[in-house]
C-alpha cells in the first residue's frame, strides 16, 4: 500500500486541493492519500467551493498538523509551498519527494472575482500535477 502526504503550510487550500484530487484520481488503486501542514488555519471554504465547481467534495477534509508516524512511511512527500519545505521535518531517505512552489491564493487580496480566479489557477495547476503523477 502507498502513503502519499501532501503538505503545506496551514493545510487550509493547496494540500487539501491536491488531497481532494488525489483521492478521486488514484480511488482505485492501493493506497493512502493524506495532508497537513506545519501549522493548522482550517479548511478554506474558498477551497471548498472551487472544488465544488469541479465536483470533488472536500468539505469532510479536516486541517492536521504533520503526523510524525505516517510521515515517515510515506511513500511519497509533496511540499506545496517553500514555507512548508523549509519547516517540514527531514524526509525520510525512504521516501521520494517532490516540492511544487505554488503560492498561496488564501493570501490574495482584491476584489472577490480576483481572489476566486487565484484560487482557480492554483486548484488547477494542482488538478494537473496529480494527473501526471505516477504512484
Amino acid at each position: 500500500m502507498k502513503k502519499i502526504y501532501f503538505i503545506c503550510t496551514g493545510n487550509s487550500c493547496r494540500s487539501q486541493i491536491a488531497e481532494g484530487y488525489a483521492k478521486l484520481y488514484f480511488a482505485n488503486q492501493d493506497a493512502v492519500i493524506r495532508s497537513a501542514g506545519v501549522e493548522t488555519h482550517g479548511l478554506n471554504p474558498r477551497a471548498v467551493a472551487i472544488m465544488q465547481e469541479d465536483n470533488v467534495d472536500i468539505s469532510q477534509q479536516t486541517s492536521d498538523l504533520i503526523d510524525p508516524d505516517y510521515f515517515k512511511q510515506c511513500d511519497l512527500i509533496v511540499t506545496l509551498c517553500g514555507d512548508a519545505r523549509d519547516k517540514c521535518p527531514v524526509i525520510p531517505h525512504t521516501s521520494k519527494h517532490l516540492h511544487w512552489d505554488l503560492p498561496d491564493p488564501a493570501r490574495v487580496t482584491g476584489s472577490e472575482v480576483k481572489i476566486m480566479a487565484v484560487f482557480r489557477q492554483v486548484r488547477d495547476e494542482i488538478k494537473h500535477r496529480i494527473q501526471e503523477l505516477t504512484i
